[in-house]
């Protein structure tokens, strides 16, 4: 005779209960882990001797949005050049929880310092003074606390895009966007060291030839792109398909930044991908 076994509802309610209490919990352990692993107050201060140009500010028209409205960008610092190989190097050095055997799998994919041989050890062929790449966003954001700065909200970095060596905003010339794209297309960029070009307009070198840039809000503007089965090959990574909500349809080097901002997320590391540091700062008069 077979007897049929009945689990109790009660029984099965508990084992509801307990598991959703240890998934809350487990939830709340990777938050805390998170939160305290990006504090400020949890770094140790990493000396930076960049210099920080200032930028005044003003007024600009995004890339993306309505046609008629301009967007204000407050005075802020930034490095006059991205964060180099020697510095992320003794960032870790100081912050063993940065180091790519002990960075928690929540702050970077697998590619986290892919190149270096160990932890604290550059790739025998790397420029110390080249940009530093596969670092993730949260890596970038705990280097700039650790620093004392924080990373540049997307329209700061784009205000400063728009200027070429001669004038704040050279979005109207000819040949702008162009120029643009032919410093993207250029393999192996990243590996050249910083400040071998000539500056722009606010004297602010490598803003588009040598890597792609985090900012602190890279996922606030969303679109549809292309990622070309997740290869981040400069030449192939991008379509135009979502150019139609752009204000500027010639300023196709935008749409390039913009459509690979979208692709990423925050743990993402890439092989071209790095950042500099900015910082808040108050209005300084101008004699320029």
């Amino acid at each position: 005779m077979r007897i049929k076994a009945i689990i109790p509802y009660w029984y099965v309610l508990l084992i509801l209960v307990s598991f959703s209490c240890n998934e809350l919990k487990r939830k709340t352990e990777e938050n805390n882990t998170q939160s305290e692993q990006t504090r400020p107050d949890t770094l140790i201060q990493t000396p930076v001797t960049v210099k920080m140009v200032y930028i005044p500010g003003g007024e600009y028209k995004p890339f993306y949005g309505s046609d008629s409205v301009l967007v204000k960008v407050h005075p802020f610092l930034i490095d006059e050049r991205a964060v180099t190989n020697s510095e992320f190097l003794q960032f870790v050095t100081l912050n063993p929880q940065w180091r790519k055997s002990n960075i928690k799998k929540i702050f970077s994919d697998s590619t986290y310092l892919k190149n270096w041989p160990s932890d604290l050890s550059l790739p025998p062929t790397a420029n110390p003074d080249a940009p530093v790449c596969y670092v993730s966003w949260f890596a970038a954001k705990a280097f700039a606390h650790a620093a004392g700065k924080r990373l540049p909200a997307l329209d700061e970095w784009e205000f400063i895009a728009m200027s070429d060596e001669v004038s704040p905003n050279a979005r109207s010339k000819r040949n702008y966007s162009d120029a643009i794209i032919d410093l993207y297309l250029k393999k192996n960029r990243q590996y050249n060291p910083v400040k071998q070009a000539k500056p722009n307009y606010w004297g602010v070198y490598n803003m588009f030839d040598l890597i792609w840039e985090w900012t602190d809000d890279f996922n606030s503007i969303l679109s549809t792109n292309d990622s070309r089965a997740g290869q981040y090959d400069d030449k192939n990574l991008f379509c135009a398909g979502n150019a139609t909500s752009a204000t500027d349809i010639l300023n196709y080097a935008a749409f390039m930044r913009f459509a690979m901002r979208t692709s990423l997320k925050a743990n993402y590391t890439v092989a071209n991908l790095g950042f500099r540091c900015a910082k808040d700062t108050i209005p300084i008069k101008q004699t320029r």
